[in-house]
């Protein structure tokens, strides 16, 4: 597969992480504000392979960043390094979570995401919108706003990291203990 296929392949995989979460942040709306029991069976499925799933995104996510700086010889920026910092671990770690079984894994998780999708976010602005003085970030070896890929006119390297990130973090606020049985109609009792 040559590097152009790869950057599309993965910038498809970007936006379909935006179409995830925008789904389970419109499951999540409708639920609250329209109708309780509205995606109940799909909620509970959902719940029970958020954490596998996430790990699967995580490493995916450390493949393809691993393919551009060691097959492609694209060099990391500083900004580049610190979201690898926040991504890389969860590869593992989110790893071990899927296979104990553990939902608590979120409480950690998600404050660290949430760096990266600051980081993320600004590195892609930087990108976008390239400052005329430059940024604290950026060395001549290894410049911030050098768009190594830039597919569809606005994913880029950041941007992919953002995207999953962002979708990780939705995943994470989705799962459930897996050693408890959810019982839809108790689910969606709401309290006065």
């Amino acid at each position: 597969m040559n590097v152009q296929s790869f950057s599309f392949f993965y910038a498809v995989l970007a936006l379909a992480c935006w179409a995830g979460t925008a789904a389970i942040v419109v499951g999540a709306l409708v639920r609250r504000f329209a109708d309780p029991d509205a995606f109940a069976e799909t909620r509970a499925q959902l719940g029970n392979v958020a954490i596998p799933l996430a790990w699967v995104i995580a490493l995916v996510t450390t493949a393809g960043s691993l393919y551009y700086s060691k097959v492609q010889g694209y060099v990391p920026c500083e900004l580049c390094w610190y979201q690898r910092i926040c991504l890389y671990p969860w590869s593992v770690i989110l790893g071990i979570a899927a296979w104990r079984r553990d939902a608590a894994i979120k409480v950690y998780a998600i404050p660290i995401l949430c760096i990266s999708v600051v980081i993320s976010a600004y590195h892609s602005w930087i990108q976008w919108f390239p400052p005329s003085t430059g940024t604290s970030f950026c060395t001549a070896a290894a410049p911030c706003t050098l768009k190594y890929v830039n597919e569809f006119d606005f994913v880029t390297l950041p941007f992919m990291a953002l995207s999953a990130a962002v979708f990780m973090i939705s995943l994470l606020f989705v799962s459930h203990p897996f050693d408890v049985e959810i019982d839809i109609a108790e689910e969606v009792e709401v309290s006065p």
